[in-house]
């Protein structure tokens, strides 16, 4: 069996994550970890204790599966490249410095990244992947009131996905107030709206001359992100120091 970390175990996220490992043969939960002071270590978390150490919760593991704020999840991460544990990493809102310490950590250590684990949603990324030629493209995408980062990092990926369909850098445009003139060519829109309780939705428009064409994927619970979450543990486990991304994981290469 391979033995699984839940970083953010108590999170809405990390309890889906720990309700879907039941559901996986093969993993099973090793250990639980929330942040220093959160009221809930010590309580039991579907068998285990849920503590605020990651060194002893990592030790317990072989893959760690991790949804958090960006510094906290490098600190994880720091961890678990020193103790060899493998990772799948679901946070979001990197900056370019943060990133890069991710990357060269991932020289050390398996860590599969992704901004959403939802199989449905890299479907979506590898069509609008192939259809970004010769046509308009703007994104909506909307997220509980709780969402920190915006847009979104699936957002984000998404409009990398239609740019290298194009194979041309694309300038992103994320608000649009007063005279702003024609639209550049080949530029993305994003518009970003948040509210209510929203797991995530996110359309793809492809606007052309006399017609569009729209892609939407919209989730109504954040089971089927932590589904994908765990099939790529379960990938993940064995796997040699790099980092990978859900196309890897389904093997949606072209």
């Amino acid at each position: 069996m391979t033995k699984v970390c839940v970083v953010g175990a108590l999170g809405r996220m990390g309890e889906r994550v720990r309700a879907a490992l039941g559901d996986e043969a093969g993993l099973e939960l090793a250990s639980a970890l929330e942040a220093p002071g959160h009221p809930g270590v010590g309580d039991d978390a579907g068998g285990v204790a849920v503590v605020d150490d990651a060194k002893a919760a990592l030790g317990a593991a072989d893959v760690a599966i991790v949804f958090a704020t960006p510094e906290p999840s490098l600190e994880v991460l720091r961890v678990a490249a020193e103790a060899g544990v493998r990772c799948v990493v679901g946070t979001t809102g990197f900056s370019s410095a943060q990133r890069a310490e991710l990357e060269t950590l991932a020289e050390r250590v398996a860590i599969v990244l992704a901004p959403n684990f939802s199989v449905a949603v890299n479907v979506l990324g590898e069509l609008v992947r192939r259809l970004g030629e010769g046509w308009d493209a703007e994104l909506v995408e909307i997220h509980h009131a709780a969402k920190r980062d915006a847009p979104s990092g699936t957002a984000l990926w998404l409009a990398d996905a239609v740019a290298e369909g194009r194979g041309a850098e694309a300038p992103r445009v994320l608000a649009r107030e007063g005279d702003t003139g024609p639209r550049q060519p080949g530029s993305i829109g994003i518009q970003t709206l948040r509210g209510g309780d929203n797991p995530g939705e996110h359309s793809v428009l492809f606007v052309g001359q006399g017609e569009r064409l729209e892609l939407t994927h919209r989730s109504a619970t954040r089971d089927h992100f932590a589904r994908g979450a765990v099939r790529a543990a379960a990938w993940v486990s064995g796997r040699a120091p790099g980092l990978y991304t859900m196309t890897d994981v389904l093997g949606l290469h072209p």
